[in-house]
Order: structure tokens, then C-alpha cells, then sequence
């Protein structure tokens, strides 16, 4: 690999490299996370959440037989008494603000006395307006100002419990505080379970674990259940005879919205859930002893990007284009599909966008780096096989991915050989170097003459040449071709005679021979060498008719004549005799050129 080269891998890389360090600080691409996040969690959701929580919906139906929420609070008081065999009763309802009639407060509040389970939300703010960002104190709780509670009557005869909501970037929620530390104004600190914790406590269940979860009282909502996985009943049938009290002995109830409100949020689940189930979920998740665990901000941003990215880089280089594209799409699937099954199985969630991300980008980088150097290195190769054939013949086979066949076929050609007269005459005048300048210049000409009519330069011998015409792609019309090449180098060679005979004294000329016929072509040659090139008694035979011709003449023979003859003017010269010929071959003049065949004559794939 040249040096060049590899300056070009080691900059596209460190830029590469940047643009990934861009994307993971500014989470550019966090939203995929979340989606990946959110697949796992609702595809591996039993839909059984636990079976002691009941919800009691306030629904459309209910506000239109009661009245406009928020209600008088002496709508509550029968469902109260109904529930007085719970194990918990939460409501999901603030009750900040007092009734039309405050008389139904107090009665509200002297019910809420009677029972020692009833759980009342609060909710306060968690950051700054200057900041905007939560603090968390020493042990691990965020801290809170500006508390919004029920009215104090209610809230001295409930326990509170905080549901102050957490959304990430996209709105999503999927985190939760298990508690908060409010501060007041004498710096008095009182911590506040949230409303999810408050209910497990009072049924029994162990709500440690959720308290102290690394270092912070946040830890990550299982939701094993959509709305419609929860048993749920309308306020009005809650209340009404159809439901008796032994329906809710010992279970955990809550009371909260399902009408149309704000008190909706995105989950995982769900992009409109009503935010009683949230509550719901985490209940349920708690009874069960869930926990949904992530792996360290170590491997999912540092390990797992720079792994990928090293064996991308690596492979990219090593594999072919197919197998490379294979091998980045795979890992991808790969390294999705791996973190699906040890969710599944673990409830451990490692995110794996950023290693999608580093390989993707590696790949694409690397990829494109090598296809530049690919194409450069084909279009060098294009333009040196371009110097034996003509370039029209190399796009065509670089368009048609045809292979030239090993070995030799049969096929019709027309093949061309020529002999420089008077060379050996004028090396004796020239110097070493002058003579190579010479022939560079004939062959030059020769070669732009024949490539200009789809030829194929078979081989210089010395002061000679064989052009092949039809090989290795087909060329309609190949024997005018040849003519025509021929053609054109005697009218080319008028300018070069002039040249030389001004400079050296010496006078130059061609003589050019043309036969057509079948003949043996391919790679012929060992398996250490091979030439392409054209063998048999067809090429002898034009060879030996470019023997017969004098300084400045075409000869071509009688086959090639017949194709030829209405495009060009000939004289018939003499039958010859040919060596290892037992008939004597026609032999015509080539005297000026009169027209060109229909045929555009492009280059076509056989």
C-alpha cells in the first residue's frame, strides 16, 4: 500500500473518528436509542401485570353523569367507604384546589381519617430556571422546591406520595424517582416517597431495592402491562351496586383520569398513556421484584464503538466490496439482535447505537476510501490496456463483466500486419535513442490509427506490427475497419516520409497486408506466460501477403476483398502463390477509400 494511500485511510478515519465523538456528545441520534429501548420493552411485555391492582378510570361517561372535573369532594366519600378493605388506595388526583363547597372538603378530609391507607400525589419542581438541571444532594436524592400538595386538611389526613414525571428527550418516560428531599425555607429537609413506593409499603411489599439503586433513588419503569392489560371499571360502576366491596379487599386501587386530559404521557408501551397506568406498571414492577438494569456509560459509548470500529476498519480493507457490505449489515443485525436476547432474558439493556454507529461510519468511510482507490487503480489499468485495444473495446468490457476466455476459440477476424520500409537504412544514421524516438513516433501513429477503428494492437515486432480487428469483442463490419486502418496509416505516413526525408535524406514507407478468415484466438502462452493473440494459417497467410507489397501499398486478399469492395477502390494486382499454399491467393490493391458501411460500427458484446 503506497504511502499516499495510507495518509488517506489515517485522515478519513481520525475524521470519521470526530464525527462519531460529535454524535455522542451531542446525541445527535439518542432517538434511535430510545426507539431500540422501546422495542425491547413492549415486546417483552407479558401483558400480565400483577393481578392485586385495580384501576378505577374516570372516564367521559363519568364526567358527563357527575359534572366538569375537578369535582366536588364529597363524590369521593362513598368510594371511600367502598374501599375500605384495600390494601391501598391511591388516588392519582391532586386535590390542590378546594371545592365550590368547602363543607365537602372537610367531610372529605374527616373520611380520609377513617382510613390509613389513602395516598395523595404531590408534586414540586425539580430544576432551576437558570439551570435547568436536576441537583441531587449526597445521597442521591434530587432536590425540590416549590411543592404542589392537596389543601392541608386533605393533605395532613393522607400520605403523600410524589409523582413528579421524568421524560427524556423525545418525551418519553421511562425512568422514575423512588423518592425526592424537599427544602424549605428554614432549610428543614423532608423526603417524600413517590406514590408508586408509598402503595407497595402498604401492601407489604419490599420497596428497598428502588430506594437505593446506584447511588440515586431513579431507577428504570418495567412496564409489563398496556391500559387495557390492567383490570379497570369506570368511577360510576366503582360506585354503584353492580361492584361489591369484595372486589377490592385486599388489593391495591387507584383512582386517576382515563377522559381526555393532559394527564397523558409517552411510554415505552404506549404513545399516549394515561399516566395512571404508569403509576400502575411501577406498582406492579415492585410487587414483582423487576428491575430493568443498563450497562455502563464505559462499554455502551467507549468499548463497544472503538471494537467495532477497529474490526471495520480492518475487515473493510481485507474483505471484497460484497463480502464487506455483507459483513457491516450483518454485525449490525448482529449486535441488535444480542442485546434483544439479553434483555429478554436479563431485563439488562446495553445500548449498542453508538457500536452500530462507529461501524456504519467506519464502513462507509473505509469503503468509500478503497473505492476511490479502486477506481483510480481500474481507470489506470483501462488507460495502459487502452494503449493494446481501442478504449471503446475496454468501457465495453468493463460495462458487460465479460471475461476474455482462457484459452483460445474460433472466430472470424481480420488481421493487419505491417512493415516499416527503408528502417534500416535510416538506424544506420541515427543515434541509439533517435532510433527508439523514431519508431515511438510511427508507432504512435499506428496506434492512434487503429484504436480509432476498434483495432486491437496485437504485438510490435522490431520495425512491425499486427493488428487484430473483431477480438477481443465483436466490431461489425471488421474487414472495412482494417482496410480503413490501413487506409489511414498510409495517409499519415505522407506527413511522417516528408519529416524524414527533410531531416535524414532517408525515405520511410509501409507496406501493409490484410487478410480475413477464421482463426485461433485467445490467452495463448504457459501458465507463466500468456500473450493475446491469434494463431493459424489465416494469419500466416496475412502475414506473407504483406511480404508481396511494395513501399507505400495495401494488399489485401480475396475474402477480404469481397467485404470490402464497395467501400473501397481496388486493383486487382496478381494471384500469388503462398508458402505452405497449394492454391494461389488473389491479391488486390487497396487505391482510395469511397465510403463507410451503415453500420455505426460500436463495439458489442458477443
Amino acid at each position: 500500500m503506497k504511502r499516499s494511500q495510507l495518509r488517506t485511510i489515517w485522515i478519513g478515519n481520525i475524521i470519521a473518528v470526530f464525527l462519531l465523538f460529535v454524535i455522542l456528545i451531542t446525541d445527535s441520534i439518542k432517538v434511535l436509542d430510545y426507539n431500540l429501548y422501546d422495542y425491547d420493552m413492549e415486546s417483552t411485555m407479558s401483558g400480565q401485570p400483577h393481578e392485586d391492582i385495580i384501576v378505577i378510570g374516570i372516564d367521559d361517561k363519568d364526567i358527563a353523569g357527575i359534572g366538569t372535573f375537578p369535582w366536588d369532594r364529597d363524590v369521593y366519600i362513598p368510594l371511600l367507604k367502598k374501599l375500605a378493605g384495600a390494601k391501598a388506595v391511591v388516588f392519582d388526583i391532586t386535590f390542590a384546589s378546594r371545592s365550590k363547597d368547602q363543607s365537602h372538603d372537610k367531610a372529605f378530609a374527616d373520611e380520609l381519617k377513617n382510613h390509613k391507607n389513602v395516598i395523595i400525589p404531590i408534586v414540586s419542581k425539580t430544576d432551576t430556571e437558570l439551570t435547568n438541571v436536576v441537583r441531587y444532594d449526597a445521597d442521591g436524592y434530587p432536590l425540590v422546591y416549590e411543592l404542589n400538595k392537596a389543601i392541608p386538611e386533605i393533605f395532613e389526613a393522607s400520605i403523600p406520595g410524589h409523582i413528579n414525571r421524568i421524560e427524556d428527550s423525545d418525551t418519553g418516560i421511562r425512568e422514575a424517582w423512588s423518592a425526592i428531599k424537599a427544602v424549605d425555607k428554614d432549610g428543614k429537609a423532608t423526603v417524600y416517597p413517590s406514590l408508586s413506593v408509598q402503595a407497595v409499603k402498604l401492601a407489604g411489599g419490599n420497596v428497598d431495592p428502588y430506594l437505593n439503586n446506584d447511588g440515586k433513588k431513579l431507577f428504570n419503569i418495567k412496564y409489563d402491562g398496556a391500559s387495557k392489560d390492567f383490570l379497570t371499571m369506570s368511577f360510576s360502576n366503582a360506585v354503584s351496586d353492580k361492584v361489591k366491596p369484595e372486589t377490592f379487599k385486599d388489593r391495591i386501587v387507584l383512582i386517576g383520569m382515563t377522559a381526555a386530559s393532559d394527564d397523558q404521557g409517552k411510554t415505552p408501551v404506549d404513545t399516549q398513556m394515561y399516566l395512571v397506568y404508569a403509576h400502575a406498571n411501577m406498582i406492579s414492577q415492585m410487587l414483582k421484584g423487576q428491575h430493568v438494569t443498563e450497562g455502563p456509560d464505559w462499554l455502551e459509548n467507549v468499548l463497544i464503538p472503538l471494537l467495532a470500529f477497529l474490526l471495520t476498519v480492518l475487515l473493510t480493507w481485507r474483505l471484497r466490496a460484497i463480502s464487506g457490505v455483507v459483513y457491516a449489515v450483518g454485525s449490525a443485525i448482529v449486535l441488535i439482535a444480542a442485546q434483544y436476547v439479553l434483555f429478554s432474558a436479563t431485563n439488562t439493556y446495553i445500548s449498542v447505537i453508538y457500536g452500530v454507529a462507529a461501524l456504519l461510519v467506519a464502513f462507509l468511510v473505509n469503503i468509500a476510501i478503497k473505492t476511490y482507490y479502486e477506481s483510480k487503480q481500474k481507470n489506470f489499468i483501462t488507460k495502459q490496456f487502452g494503449r493494446y485495444i481501442s478504449p471503446e473495446l475496454v468501457k465495453e468490457i468493463a460495462k458487460s463483466d465479460q471475461e476474455l476466455q482462457l484459452g483460445g476459440i474460433n472466430k472470424e477476424l481480420s488481421i493487419l500486419f505491417l512493415d516499416i520500409r527503408g528502417f534500416t537504412t535510416l538506424s544506420e544514421k541515427l543515434k541509439p535513442e533517435e532510433v527508439v524516438d523514431f519508431l515511438n513516433t510511427m508507432f504512435n501513429m499506428i496506434t492512434e490509427k487503429a484504436l480509432q477503428n476498434h483495432g486491437t494492437i496485437d504485438k510490435f515486432i522490431g520495425d512491425a506490427a499486427m493488428i487484430l480487428f473483431n477480438a477481443p469483442l465483436d466490431v461489425p463490419n471488421h474487414p472495412y475497419y482494417a482496410v480503413k486502418t490501413a487506409w489511414d496509416i498510409q495517409q499519415g505516413m505522407i506527413q511522417v516520409r516528408e519529416q524524414i526525408q527533410q531531416r535524414h535524406g532517408v525515405t520511410v514507407s509501409c507496406g501493409i497486408g490484410i487478410n480475413t478468415g477464421e482463426v485461433v484466438v485467445g490467452n495463448i502462452g504457459s501458465y507463466l506466460r500468456v500473450d493475446y493473440t491469434a494463431i493459424g494459417d489465416n494469419v500466416n497467410t496475412a502475414a506473407r501477403i504483406e511480404s508481396q507489397t511494395t513501399a507505400n501499398q495495401i494488399l489485401i486478399s480475396e475474402v477480404t476483398y469481397e467485404l470490402v469492395k464497395d467501400y473501397f477502390e481496388t486493383n486487382f494486382v496478381a494471384e500469388k502463390m503462398m508458402k505452405g499454399k497449394t492454391v494461389a491467393i488473389k491479391l488486390y490493391e487497396v487505391l482510395g477509400h469511397k465510403s463507410a458501411p451503415a453500420e455505426a460500427g460500436q463495439p458489442m458484446v458477443s
